[in-house]
């Protein structure tokens, strides 16, 4: 007796059994939905005052945009050959920077050299040659802004797009690719994404699915999102594969939706048995509700995969029918339905694997080639379906990579990675169309004109989701000023 009065009486060992109870008969998956529905109700958190509040899932001023659609090209994509194309490369290639008329980019006073922009060879004498152009350039669009013939699809939509040619980090090698999403550099500790602070920040646009998705193969150290929000706030991985697109998202025996449905109802008495016991445990109808939450989404997730309710022209448009393109054109058309079901934030990650598919230190030609051929047209594909759907205007579309590559050879045909000025560019979502914002010197060297550090997309990006970051920072973790960045107002539309 004595013991079952010590059970009844510990609170904190209540909960977690009742939650680990909950997650082991949510067949796995359920757990995930388990977590977001607590989180949001503020259930669960660790070493937070009593009298703090999460946030209410309502933005702090009006949006300008719904969702997020988060594409990440893994490796380092080389800004000279896609968005920034500098002719000075192919005019002055194979000369040393200090025999250009360039020179002064090297000035280590103006900024700290990359380790590998400069090297000497016993002679003293610089053996990093400039690297011409690997790809032809045009301008696009009434805009006229000038891209990669790389890109034919993409600069098709020049005109809805925001280009940002005045980025930096500090990561240079493929750690980046954590403070691109985080916006701190991996040694300094583990930090929420911003997938993760949205997903904190916001409630859901449709309770059948999650609000916070990921497609594509990430790499250990860009695997997890949550950090100390929690795990709740992890993106959900999901394979475009109607049959099996999450892991534990069936029962590991099979069984019917009418015996699925016995056990949440047997799980959903024996709740409010203990709902009868203990009257003040408030958050024991948030667990119930999750439950069920996960149960649904076991229908919902695939058919919003089902890509045979689309029409020919549709797959066509996303590149479904070429070989080089369907893998990428499938995460496109799902990452279309599921804003168009009303998911919050979608991050597709490009070419993981090691360092990245686009690393392109030798062969570069022959890599941006292949993967800009999978991913330029089912990226236009998503950027004028979501147009004629009347979706663009509510969904912001960013399309990323960690770094750039150097102006100058690495060996004998690629680029090493390059820190100091680099790409990005944003659509949608009350972005302004047909701009060029920010500048490179001649060279591609250093960003010279309006230079942003990666936390001003984020910035950017959760101005137009109408969240002001400073008021998502939780007791006992006070960002730095830099981790906030600054939104590019310059970009975005009055």
């Amino acid at each position: 007796m004595a013991m079952n009065s010590k059970r009844i009486n510990s609170r904190d060992m209540d909960s977690a059994n009742r939650r680990a109870f909950l997650s082991n008969c949510g067949m796995g998956f359920s757990s995930l939905a388990l977590g977001a529905m607590l989180a949001r109700d503020g259930v669960g958190r660790v070493n937070d005052p009593q009298d703090w509040q999460p946030p209410n899932g309502q933005p702090h001023f009006p949006p300008k945009a719904k969702s997020v659609i988060w594409l990440f090209m893994n490796g380092g994509v080389s800004q000279a050959e896609s968005f920034d194309p500098k002719p000075e490369l192919t005019k002055y290639a194979g000369k040393s920077i200090s025999e250009t008329p360039f020179a002064d980019v090297q000035n280590p006073e103006k900024l700290k050299l990359a380790r590998v922009t400069v090297i000497n060879d016993a002679n003293g004498q610089q053996r990093n040659k400039l690297y011409p152009l690997q790809v032809g350039y045009r301008k696009y669009g009434e805009s006229g802004i000038e891209m990669s013939d790389w890109v034919p699809n993409i600069g098709s939509c020049a005109d809805d797009l925001a280009v940002i040619r005045s980025m930096w980090t500090t990561d240079d090698n493929h750690g980046a690719q954590t403070q691109f999403h985080s916006g701190r550099h991996m040694l300094d500790g583990e930090f929420p994404t911003l997938g993760a602070w949205v997903h904190y920040g916001l409630g859901s646009l449709n309770d059948n699915l999650p609000q916070f998705i990921s497609m594509g193969n990430r790499e250990y150290w860009n695997i997890k999102d949550g950090h100390y929000l929690g795990p709740a706030h992890d993106a959900v991985p999901i394979r475009v594969d109607p049959a099996n697109p999450l892991d534990f998202g069936k029962p590991a025996v099979g069984l019917s939706e009418a015996e699925q449905k016995l056990g949440f109802d047997l799980v959903n008495g024996l709740n409010r048995l203990r709902a009868d016991a203990y009257p003040n445990d408030s958050a024991l109808e948030a667990r119930i509700k999750a439950y069920e939450l996960a149960f649904r989404m076991q229908t919902s997730v695939p058919e919003s995969l089902n890509f045979q309710e689309e029409t020919a022209a549709t797959h066509e448009m996303y590149g479904l029918n070429e070989p080089e393109t369907k893998e990428f054109g499938m995460q496109m058309l799902a990452t279309r339905r599921l804003v168009e079901r009303g998911v919050r934030f979608i991050q597709v990650q490009h070419g993981a694997g090691g360092a990245g598919a686009w690393d392109a230190h030798g062969g570069l030609k022959a890599n941006h080639e292949k993967n800009f051929k999978a991913v330029d047209k089912p990226i236009a594909g998503l950027l004028k379906d979501l147009k004629q759907r009347g979706l663009l205007d509510s969904t912001l579309v960013v399309f990323a990579s960690e770094f750039g590559r150097t102006p100058g050879t690495q060996g004998s045909d690629g680029r090493d990675h390059h820190i100091f000025g680099f790409s990005v560019w944003m659509a949608g979502g009350g972005v302004k169309g047909g701009v060029v914002h920010g500048a490179t010197d001649e060279i591609g060297f250093h960003a010279v004109e309006n230079r942003h550090y990666v936390t001003d997309i984020h910035a950017t990006i959760l101005k137009q989701l109408g969240l002001d970051s400073r008021k998502l920072e939780i007791p006992g973790r006070k960002r730095l000023d830099i981790d906030h960045g600054k939104a590019i107002d310059e970009i975005l539309k009055t």
